[in-house]
């Protein structure tokens, strides 16, 4: 039986970061195992989208793998992915991982850097404790992989410190700062990480070959049942247990995933990932395992999932409507009641008058 691993990103409308998911993609189909085909999948902004891709699969097979090309746990991993494996095995997050580490020590030497420097591990940053928890974790790796500095971490947006700020505080120390990109593929990340305008800053990981070691390794965890599916406990590559957090019934923060809205050719405010993608589907790519190709992921601009992404994004947005409104009129409510309250008051003043 055809065994299917379905690799899925973020997303992104820059065309330099989806290049280099296309060139991660190539490296897996070129390492995979006999019989393992690889599929192309993303869980936001564009597609092939995940809800499609694991849909295909399920006709063709049931030994299915989902393994997120993320660096950290988050919203993504814990919430978005879980409802579109409808109960297939999703490995973990590739990062924490020592060969990550490795490479995020080569791109920092590769800069130039030396061990009087702070390097600040930026990354993208989310709402849920674990990705910070992951994040530092990563640190301490990196200094396992041989950079010899102090490591601080910092994000680019929903959590604290944030990386222009922990630049400046090193920098106030009288240290030279490198920034470590801790982001996979350039995007709107890596620009705000290079804004954040350390001394120095590292390339993203990109398409690096020795990332098809942490995504084979995940897979072959999650597909003998070792590795955390939504709702198990895992250990990280330090060893140490760590339990699935609860879904929340709120969203994720509004920065977490974020990409900007380009508007004639320029940037604006991000823009608040969300599970449904905004920008029209891009027809899918054939997938191909083993250097043979596969039958072609069908594209989301006709089917049922595109269809839920937007009535997704319609609840949201109805949610929000629905509560500003009853905050104001829970606000009117206060403020007339408290000038009654007042008027009140000053008749009795007047009667006792």
């Amino acid at each position: 039986m055809t065994a299917v691993l379905i690799a899925c990103a973020h997303g992104t409308r820059f065309e330099e970061g989806r290049v280099v998911v296309r060139a991660l993609l190539k490296v897996l189909r070129e390492t995979a195992p006999e019989g393992v085909e690889v599929h192309e999948a993303y869980v936001d902004v564009h597609g092939p989208y995940v809800t499609d891709v694991v849909a295909a699969a399920r006709e063709r097979t049931d030994d299915i793998v989902i393994v997120p090309l993320l660096l950290s746990t988050g919203y993504h991993t814990e919430v978005d992915l879980v409802e579109a494996a409808g109960g297939l095995p999703i490995a973990r997050a590739l990062g924490p991982h020592p060969v990550l580490a490795e490479i995020l020590a080569d791109r920092v030497r590769a800069t130039g850097a030396d061990e009087s420097d702070t390097v600040v591990l930026a990354a993208a940053g989310s709402t849920r404790p674990g990705a910070v928890v992951d994040v530092e974790r990563m640190a301490e790796l990196m200094t396992d992989a041989g950079v010899a500095g102090p490591i601080v971490t910092a994000y680019a947006a929903a959590s604290e410190p944030r990386i222009p700020d922990a630049v400046n505080a090193a920098r106030s120390a009288g240290r030279r700062t490198v920034a470590a990109s801790y982001v996979l593929a350039p995007g709107h990340f890596s620009r705000v990480i290079e804004k954040a305008d350390a001394d120095l800053t590292s390339e993203p990981i990109g398409a690096d070959p020795r990332l098809a070691e942490v995504v084979w390794e995940r897979w072959r965890e999650a597909r003998g049942g070792t590795a955390a599916a939504s709702t198990a406990g895992v250990a990280d590559a330090g060893g140490r247990a760590e339990g699935a957090e609860p879904v929340e019934a709120s969203g994720r923060a509004a920065a977490e995933g974020a990409e900007p809205v380009e508007a004639s050719g320029r940037e604006s405010a991000p823009v608040p990932s969300t599970s449904s993608g905004t920008s029209a589907a891009e027809g899918a790519e054939p997938v191909v395992a083993s250097g043979r190709e596969s039958a072609p992921v069908p594209s989301t601009s006709s089917g049922t999932s595109r269809r839920a992404h937007l009535a997704k994004r319609i609840a949201r947005v109805t949610g929000r409507v629905v509560l500003g409104t009853f905050l104001a009129a829970l606000a009117t409510i206060v403020v007339l009641a408290a000038a009654g309250l007042s008027e009140d008051r000053g008749v009795r003043r007047r009667r006792r008058a």
